[in-house]
Order: structure tokens, then sequence, then C-alpha cells
């Protein structure tokens, strides 16, 4: 009998589906306002912000504050680390799954 091939090393930083929410979110912009990513994913300010310093702390995302006019505005970047590894963890992801399909075949 042959050993399965083992897992893929999934992403420690982007398990929690909130934080690959966030991620993915900013994958698919340049740049996006606080505000359009809390809206965008229904998060509240609380946890989406305590989502970015995590992912501002091991990288992932950049955080730019200003002004448009009087108000003040912060803008999220997913940075390249960031994308990288989020591309490793979805094709991680993709490998479990195809795995999953495979093993499923052999028994089926």
């Amino acid at each position: 009998m042959t050993r399965p091939d083992p897992l893929p090393q999934l992403d420690a930083v982007v398990q929690h589906p909130s934080k690959l929410a966030v991620t993915a979110f900013l994958s698919s912009c340049t740049e996006a306002e606080f505000k359009a990513v809390r809206d965008g994913l229904d998060l509240s300010d609380s946890a989406l912000s305590k989502i970015v310093t995590a992912l501002e702390a091991a990288g992932y995302v950049e955080v730019r504050k200003g002004y448009v006019g009087k108000r003040p505005r912060t803008w999220l970047t997913l940075t390249s680390t960031g994308r990288r590894n989020l591309a490793g963890h979805l094709s991680a992801l993709q490998q479990i799954a195809d795995q999953a399909r495979g093993r499923g075949a052999d028994l089926g």
C-alpha cells in the first residue's frame, strides 16, 4: 500500500475565516478604504480593527491614514507578502480538496 501524500501546510495567519475573507477582499484591489472592507464583509469596526492589527503585525497588510476633507480615513493594502502567502494558502486548500477527491475515487 502506498503512503498518502502529506497534507500541504496551511498559512496560520489567514486560517481564520475572517482573516481569510479580509485578505481575499484586499487581493482584488490595489487599496480599499476601511469602511468598504467593513461593509463588504459585514464586519463590525471592532472586529475588522482587530483583524487588521493582526494582519499588519504579520506583514500582510499595510495601513495608511489620511483625510478626505476634514474627515479621517483609513486605507488598507495587501502587501506582496500577504498576496504571496494568501496564494499559497489557497493552493494548499485546493491540494487538500484534490487529495480528498482522489482518495474518495479510490474507495468508490
